[in-house]
């Protein structure tokens, strides 16, 4: 029997916070079990550590992942709670994830300053955003724009915005909802024109390999759906050696016993794209993720790879 507190690894930013203490309570109500069951455990990452450079310049994913991972495979962690769309999708060998929270809303918040919405704001206006597929998308839409990397955490962002650094930025919906500002966007983009990212809108639990004892205290959190939509989802950006270098988008969605994926891979500066549709049994959810992800990859042609070296 368990006497020991369950030690739950996050970062300290107030959205992974918010992700740590809602898996702490879905357990505490699924197994009946004392908040002092339960120890939130701390750490800084490396990509919390430097925000003045954009993640594709220092390093892509692992940033916010490895100082974890590292204490989960010591054992000094029990698992470890996560953006699921920060993963890389290649683990650490002896970690896996074991469990995903039921997905919040996938879209992408716009939030402007200048205007209201995306396509009205004036010519040659500034939108900051971290991430390159946001960055590929705005150029998509609108190249006239002038696109700037902004990185901070959620309040620093709209901080930046409400001085007037940028007359715009996007963050995720879900990550807004999570901290109660979901009133704070100004629009939400539709998936069909602006695809979010990969696990966005997920929250995923890391935790080892073989560690029954855990896992079967995770399972009982699992939502399936999710797990199936976002296996499939990763399995495309593996597919495509997916990080935080690259403008890719995918979006799985589960109907009953069937899966429907969407997904896009863009240049940098949006003027070239390709889509890819594809659905089936959600058994098969990891493949049809990667076989989209390989046949869009072949349709791109390798010269279409060549800007997001």
């Amino acid at each position: 029997m368990q006497t020991k507190p369950f030690r739950i690894g996050t970062r300290g930013s107030p959205l992974a916070l918010a992700q740590a203490y809602e898996t702490r309570d879905r357990l505490m109500a699924a197994h009946g079990l004392a908040e002092d069951m339960f120890e939130i455990v701390v750490l800084s990452t490396k990509g919390d550590r430097i925000t003045d450079r954009s993640l594709s310049e220092i390093g892509g994913k692992g940033l916010f992942t490895e100082e974890l991972e590292e204490q989960l495979l010591s054992g000094d962690l029990d698992f470890a709670v996560h953006s699921s769309k920060d993963m890389p999708t290649v683990l650490p060998e002896g970690l896996f994830l074991s469990a995903y929270l039921p997905r919040e809303d996938v879209r992408d918040a716009f939030i402007g300053a200048a205007s209201s919405r995306l396509v009205d704001l004036p010519q040659g206006a500034t939108v900051g955003s971290s991430s390159l597929r946001r960055q590929a998308l705005i150029r998509r839409l609108r190249p006239d724009l002038k696109v700037i990397t902004f990185r901070g955490l959620v309040d620093t962002r709209l901080r930046k915005l409400a001085e007037g650094q940028v007359d715009a930025t996007l963050l995720a919906y879900a990550g807004l909802r999570r901290l109660g500002k979901q009133d704070v966007p100004t629009e939400l983009l539709d998936p069909k024109d602006f695809p979010p990212a990969p696990a966005q809108g997920a929250i995923c639990i890391e935790s080892r390999i073989g560690d029954d004892r855990v896992n079967s205290l995770l399972e009982t959190i699992n939502d399936h759906a999710t797990f199936d939509a976002v296996s499939c989802e990763r399995a495309f950006l593996a597919a495509l050696d997916g990080s935080c270098r690259t403008p890719i988008a995918g979006y799985a969605r589960c109907e009953g016993d069937r899966i429907t994926f969407s997904g896009m891979i863009l240049t940098p500066d949006g003027s070239r794209f390709h889509e890819i549709h594809r659905e089936g049994d959600r058994t098969e959810a990891p493949a049809i993720g990667r076989e989209a992800g390989e046949a869009i990859r072949a349709e791109a042609g390798t010269g279409f790879f060549d800007s997001w070296s």
